[in-house]
C-alpha cells in the first residue's frame, strides 16, 4: 500500500497540477455545521438519496418543491403519523415521483430519526458526534436501522449531509484494489475492515479528512 503522498502524486500527474487536485477535493462540514442542521432537513436529504437512486437525477430536482409539499416539508412528526389514507394519496400525486416502497421509507426513515434525536438530543449531534474512523460502521448502522439506506444510496447521503465521509465508486474501489487493500468491491466484514483501516492509515499520514482522500484515490486512476 502507497504512502498517501505517492498517491496524491500520481493524482497531481492525472491532472495536471497540484492545485487542479485540490480544486476538486471539497472538505466537510464542521461539527458544529452538522449538529445544527434541523432533524427534518436530514429526513429531506436522505428522502431525495433514495428517490434518485436508480433514477434520473434532474428528474427529482426539478420536482423537488413537490415533494417538499407533499410531505409537509419534512416534519418528523407528520411523516411519522401517514396514514394508509395518506399513502393512498402519495402515490397518485403527480407532484412526486410515484414510487410506493420510496414513498413508504419516508415514513419509515422519518422512524430512524426520530429515535436517533431521541437518543442522542438531534439527528445532527448524532452525526457530528460519529467518529470517522469508524466511518463503516456508520454506513453498517444506517443499513441497518434506516431503510433503504444501505450501499451507495447511504453513502451520498452522509457526502451531501458535509458528513466526513468516503463513496466506494468504481474509481475509488479500483484504487483500493491497485494498493492491495482488495481484491473487489467491499462486501465482507473482514474487507470493510480493511478498507477503514486504510482511510484511517491515509488520514494518519496527510491530516486530511476521508472526503479529500477519497477523491485524491479516485483522481488518482480514472
Amino acid at each position: 500500500m502507497r504512502h498517501f503522498d505517492e498517491i496524491y502524486a500520481l493524482a497531481v500527474a492525472r491532472r495536471g497540477s497540484a492545485d487542479a487536485v485540490e480544486a476538486n477535493l471539497g472538505k466537510p462540514k464542521t461539527a458544529a455545521e452538522i449538529a445544527a442542521m434541523p432533524d427534518d432537513r436530514f429526513l429531506a436529504l436522505a428522502t431525495r438519496c433514495i428517490f434518485q437512486a436508480g433514477f434520473n437525477w434532474k428528474v427529482v430536482e426539478a420536482m423537488w418543491p413537490g415533494f417538499e409539499t407533499a410531505f409537509e416539508g419534512f416534519d418528523i412528526g407528520h411523516c411519522l403519523m401517514l396514514h394508509d389514507e395518506d399513502f393512498e394519496r402519495l402515490v397518485s400525486d403527480e407532484r412526486i415521483v410515484r414510487h410506493g416502497p420510496k414513498i413508504r421509507a419516508v415514513q419509515e426513515n422519518a422512524r430512524f430519526f426520530a429515535d436517533l434525536a431521541s437518543e442522542h438530543g438531534s439527528v445532527g449531534a448524532f452525526f457530528a458526534a460519529w467518529p470517522s474512523e469508524n466511518y463503516m460502521d456508520l454506513l453498517e448502522l444506517m443499513k441497518k436501522r434506516g431503510t433503504r439506506l444501505g450501499g451507495n444510496t447511504g453513502q451520498y447521503f452522509l457526502r451531501f449531509a458535509g458528513i466526513d465521509s468516503f463513496i466506494l465508486s468504481q474509481s475509488v474501489v479500483n484504487r483500493l484494489v491497485a494498493e492491495g487493500i482488495v481484491d473487489k468491491a467491499p462486501g465482507s466484514k473482514k474487507e470493510k475492515e480493511a478498507v477503514q483501516a486504510a482511510f484511517n492509515t491515509w488520514r494518519a499520514q496527510s491530516g486530511r479528512s476521508l472526503i479529500e482522500i477519497s477523491r485524491t484515490l479516485a483522481m488518482s486512476i480514472d
